[in-house]
């Protein structure tokens, strides 16, 4: 009974951290693009972007959703084949769509805010997360 207050505890310590980020994400990290995707984007240039700055902001959120993510996978699975899975997961995802967002953003920016956008969203989010749960869910009800 302890073992399972431990876990239900750490899990939401670990979802306010997800929340915490998220909320001050104005505050904590680097993101002109920010605050232009909640206005009408679409006939505006895109703001002064400091590239440099801006690729470690980002890949530094990337790794902290990432971590967070981890660790409550590692709670609701404990099983370190499904985490070393995700870090493997987590890492190539990053690598892929870090270079995908620099690469849109330098080349194509102004003339494809949307592949920014999206591309963007799966950085700063922990939507992997929401998508491997219920896969290894599955995949253990299989077994």
């Amino acid at each position: 009974m302890l073992k399972n207050k431990f876990k239900i505890g750490a899990g939401l310590v670990l979802v306010v951290l997800l929340i915490l980020i998220r909320a001050y994400e104005d505050t904590i990290f680097y993101d002109p693009l920010l605050n232009y995707f909640k206005i009408d984007y679409t006939n505006l240039a895109l703001p002064e972007i400091n590239t440099i700055k801006y690729f470690f902001s980002l890949g530094f959120r990337y790794y902290l959703n990432s971590m967070i993510s981890l660790g409550l996978l590692y709670l609701i699975f404990s099983d370190t084949k499904i985490i070393k899975f995700s870090m493997f997961l987590y890492s190539i995802l990053g690598i892929f769509l870090m270079v995908s967002f620099f690469f849109v953003l330098l080349k194509f920016g102004e003339t494809n805010k949307m592949a920014l956008f999206y591309i963007r969203r799966f950085l700063i989010q922990p939507i992997f997360l929401m998508l491997f749960i219920p896969a290894f869910y599955y995949q253990k009800k299989m077994k």
